[in-house]
């Protein structure tokens, strides 16, 4: 590869900072402007031009348009400004970006368009996508659940492509071993269908057993192509996400990040509380509002870690409730989903269970110490909520985790002055720290998957584990709550976004050691941390 082959390819071009010898080289020569910079003055030229930007969305085209020219210098510039830029590069720019991916659309970033009308180029697709490339690990999406935004259709690539930027950044995954991967299954919003730039399959979403025939083929043909593959699903809807998981998760290193990630974070999150109030998780009494794939997946995350602490599966989900959309969930109910059916209670467990429709009414009957929010509904953790769970307990953990910023359930300055400081908090999206009345400035902890899936899929492929376990999984989540610094007045319950590559390495090291402790590793590994520092990528030319 030469020339101009070379500057348009971005895991190999460097600019400016090609050399006058790499120029004569590679047949650059003449192609580049005479002055030879160094990725640092590179850097500091395009961080300039970034701040030139006006809102976030312009910012993340730019930060775009930077990655498909020179993946090493835009992960260079993402190490300088990490805190700053991961809100722009992921959540909740993304979102926005998600909304308006085919106007402006202008590079496929390498994706792999899968269309489920032609099962017959699966291979060829992701063949051509990977161009020769050792692919460890793919991001699937077929976008049916897009952060609380829903339906998106094939623009849903973007969140495919904005995760693996944060595999990269956050955990040193080397760019060139990622694939996202769209599957384009139709789409059931009518604004894209009727959209003359909208860019996928314009029919509503096909269903059943072509649809799940499609994503057997996909999977089994990247297994094939790819045998050292982390699969990473995102976003998929109530309806395929956990049937798909359960189908390959004991057969594959597979994940699921709305369905196992945001547990594992929670989990973590209520760790990193109870480090900072000294109780018991035990005396904890967990009321999920919102029984999608999320709110369920983090449900049972956490109960597997009431369990990991010794109480028998009877035993520890009399510390669960779930309210969905018809209010407290009963077990007489026959719209239940399978995953929301071991959560429902008994209507004999109350004696007003006729009205426990709505979530006021449930805190106060249930007395929740922990409330989780994945409810998309705006403001329904309202000031009452809050109060009635302070009357029940010292600290109440609260956390509004439905994205973007505009779906959360309340936003944490509220929470914390309607607690008198009492609350604590954790968002789906990052937020300013919020001083309290009683002069406390409460640093609040961001509950976003970004802080352990990148590790996560690390310590995975590390040790090429056979699968991902319910222990390895739970080695993720106490490794990340450990990092809480409960001396701390207003501390956070979980490590801030600046410690993201810290909080990697962590994950990633006790992950390897469970697979390793659990005889999943397909690989000797004599010490993990210097496997796991070895296989971290750099940017650097």
């Amino acid at each position: 590869m030469r020339g101009q082959e070379i500057l348009n390819n971005p895991f190999l071009n460097k600019g400016t900072a090609f050399t006058e010898e790499e120029r004569a080289e590679l047949g650059l020569t003449g192609m580049l402007p005479a002055h030879v910079q160094t990725i640092q003055e590179q850097a500091d030229q395009a961080y300039a031009q970034y701040l030139t930007k006006v809102n976030d969305v312009e910012k993340r085209i730019f930060l775009s348009t930077l990655f498909d020219t020179n993946r090493t210098l835009f992960y260079y510039l993402v190490d300088q400004h990490v805190a700053e830029f991961m809100p722009v590069v992921y959540d909740p720019t993304i979102a926005d970006t998600i909304e308006n991916y085919s106007a402006l659309f202008v590079n496929p970033q390498n994706a792999a368009f899968l269309d489920i009308n032609h099962p017959e180029n699966i291979e060829a697709t992701l063949k051509n996508a990977a161009d020769g490339r050792d692919i460890k690990l793919l991001v699937a999406t077929d976008a049916e659940g897009i952060l609380g935004i829903g339906d998106w259709g094939v623009q849903g690539v973007d969140i495919a492509v904005g995760k693996l930027m944060v595999y990269t950044a956050a955990a040193g995954i080397d760019p060139a071993s990622v694939l996202p991967v769209s599957v384009d299954a139709g789409t059931n919003r009518k604004e894209l269908l009727e959209d003359p730039l909208y860019l996928g399959n314009r029919h509503e979403r096909v269903r059943g057993d072509q649809y799940f025939e499609f994503i057997d083929k996909f999977v089994k043909t990247a297994q094939s192509l790819f045998p050292e593959m982390y699969l990473h699903f995102e976003d998929f809807g109530r309806s395929t996400a956990t049937k798909i998981l359960n189908t390959y998760k004991n057969d594959w290193p597979t994940f699921n990040d709305d369905i196992q990630g945001t547990g594992i974070v929670v989990t973590s999150a209520v760790l990193g509380a109870l480090a900072i109030t000294g109780e018991d998780i035990k005396s904890q009494t967990y009321l999920t509002y919102g029984g999608g794939s999320a709110g369920t997946g983090i449900a049972n995350r956490v109960l597997a870690e009431f369990m990991q602490q010794g109480l028998s599966e009877e035993e520890a989900r009399k510390h669960f409730y779930m309210v969905d959309r018809q209010g407290l969930l009963f077990d007489d109910d026959e719209t239940l989903t399978p995953e929301q059916k071991p959560f429902a209670r008994s209507r004999s467990e109350f004696e007003n269970a006729d009205e426990l429709t709505d979530l006021l009414s449930v805190v106060k009957a249930v007395k929740p110490t922990v409330l989780v929010g994945t409810s998309t509904n705006p403001g329904s953790f309202t000031k009452e909520v809050v109060e009635a769970m302070v009357a029940n307990t010292d600290h109440p953990k609260i956390f509004p985790l439905s994205n973007p910023t505009k779906l959360h359930e309340a936003m944490p300055d509220d929470l914390i002055k309607w607690s008198d400081g009492k609350a604590l908090v954790a968002t789906g999206v990052p937020v300013d720290p919020v001083t309290a009345s009683n002069g406390v400035t409460y640093e609040i902890g961001q509950a976003n998957n970004m802080l352990v899936y990148p590790g996560l899929g690390l310590g995975t492929i590390v040790a090429k584990a056979k699968v991902l376990s319910d222990g390895m999984i739970s080695a993720a989540a106490h490794a990340l709550g450990g990092m809480v610094d409960a001396s701390q007045p207003g501390a956070p319950v979980l490590p801030p976004v600046s410690r993201l590559s810290e909080m990697s390495f962590r994950v990633a090291v006790a992950v390897a050691k469970q697979a390793i402790a659990e005889g999943l590793n397909q690989v000797e590994i004599d010490d993990v941390e210097a496997a796991v520092k070895a296989a971290q990528w750099t940017p650097e030319y």
